[in-house]
């Protein structure tokens, strides 16, 4: 008899000697009793017929995601318990221990936490469950508009957001005493600042990985234009695209850039913002605790300011982040795992996930929250960034299209705006088509 669960089956194998008849009743029931509860073990919490609901999801060392999953085991009156699973660190590793799991329909998964550029890939995978009815109805009920958008594929919901992220110009109020406006503004104050022999770097991410294709996105959009057309069939880059890239190369090749630019991630620009060499920052809200904690003196000029735009005239629209949370194809649970990732992701909790975790919410009605605006004090600048933002492209090729623009982005310094665009443009047709060989 085989078990599914991953549990080592009970062998039903006999011995050929001859034993008494008696003998071997007994050893049948014990057999059968044994097989029974070793069934039951794998279906349920230690036997109870309380199922367990495995939640894989980013390693949390705030302790938010672990208190979610004991208020809700809690809160389900017996009939489940979650237990939380931590996934690797790294997103690629995340990804990839997953889509190992689902594409061996490894029923042993039944809430997943996705990183926002997951969701079309899955849902065509047929590894995620579609969210419809009553739970869809919650799902969106009081949700951002923008982070829905990561949780949908062809007009379909396949996840809910759980949390997002979005980034702000952070500046050094002592330097700056009042914020540039575009990233033109923001290359001439740093011009002035390093000719006066002050810190003038701009920190942003210029490595050759996910947060340089997230910078490009943002100036694309906010210039009005799109890296794939609205049905994610062909690139739609052009003039937008190539002012993005001019951008990006300028920034680069100027006063403003950190010697380290093309290494630096976001913790790398944290650090170097808190060193004291920087004017400025392109980061996410994790910098302000941080600077509060590690250069209280440099926190007092610390402040924070939209992100920049790239003409006057039109707003910005950075990319957003977060992780929202679906459902196995594969779970033996699925009725159960939809109405606890409905409430891992309720009120209280992504609450607690934005205070104790630093994870911004998705549901609109916490923004308004007396405490979570006591944390968050740029909470009004971040809900503003969020209805505004873009999405990266959502493509079940997604992968392989952030890989084409960071790697030809890369160093920054070395963009050429028309002919790195045409090389994008290239390189994204061939991946939605399958074709070609991805760098």
């Amino acid at each position: 008899m085989r078990v599914t669960c991953g549990c080592r089956p009970v062998s039903a194998s006999t011995r050929k000697r001859r034993r008494p008849r008696g003998a071997r009743r007994t050893r049948a029931l014990v057999a059968l009793a044994l097989l029974a509860s070793t069934l039951a073990a794998c279906g349920d919490d230690g036997g109870s017929g309380r199922p367990t609901l495995n939640w894989y999801n980013f390693p949390d060392d705030s302790g938010a995601l672990q208190t979610a999953a004991d208020r809700c085991s809690k809160a389900s009156g017996g009939r489940y318990r979650i237990n939380y699973s931590k996934l690797p660190r790294g997103a690629d590793d995340q990804r990839q221990q997953l889509v190992r799991r689902l594409a061996a329909e490894d029923d042993s998964i039944d809430i997943m936490g996705l990183d926002v550029t997951w969701a079309a890939e899955f849902a065509e995978a047929r590894w995620i469950r579609e969210w419809t009815g009553e739970n869809k109805r919650r799902a969106t009920e009081g949700t951002l508009e923008v982070p829905l958008r990561t949780a949908t594929w062809k007009d379909k919901l396949y996840a809910v957001p759980y949390n997002t992220n979005t980034q702000l110009l952070w500046y050094r109020k002592d330097l700056v005493p009042t914020p540039p406006r575009t990233w033109d503004e923001m290359l001439k104050m740093a011009r002035d600042l390093a000719r006066q022999g002050k810190p003038h770097y701009v920190e942003i991410q210029g490595a050759q990985y996910e947060g340089l294709t997230v910078w490009f996105n943002s100036l694309v959009n906010s210039a009005g234009g799109s890296i794939l057309n609205a049905s994610a069939t062909a690139p739609s880059l052009g003039p937008p695209a190539v002012r993005a890239a001019t951008i990006m190369r300028d920034l680069a090749n100027s006063p403003a850039a950190d010697p380290s630019l093309p290494n630096q991630m976001e913790d790398q620009n944290r650090l170097a913002m808190e060193s004291g060499v920087a004017a400025f920052e392109i980061n996410y809200p994790f910098v302000y605790p941080s600077m509060k904690a590690n250069n209280p003196k440099l926190f007092k000029n610390f402040r924070w300011a939209p992100y920049p735009r790239v003409d006057a005239g039109r707003p910005s629209r950075p990319t957003i982040g977060g992780i929202d949370l679906a459902v196995s194809e594969h779970s033996r649970h699925p009725d159960l795992a939809f109405e606890a990732a409905l409430c891992l992701r309720n009120r209280e909790n992504q609450l607690t996930a934005a205070i104790d975790g630093g994870l911004p919410p998705t549901l609109r009605s916490i923004y308004d929250d007396p405490a979570f605006m006591k944390e968050y004090p740029f909470s009004k600048e971040v809900l503003a960034a969020l209805e505004s933002a873009s999405v990266r492209p959502v493509t079940p090729a997604y992968q392989n299209v952030s890989i084409v623009i960071s790697h030809t982005l890369s160093p920054p310094s070395a963009i050429k705006p028309e002919s790195s665009v045409a090389t994008i443009e290239g390189q994204i047709d061939d991946a939605l088509k399958s074709e070609g060989v991805i760098p």
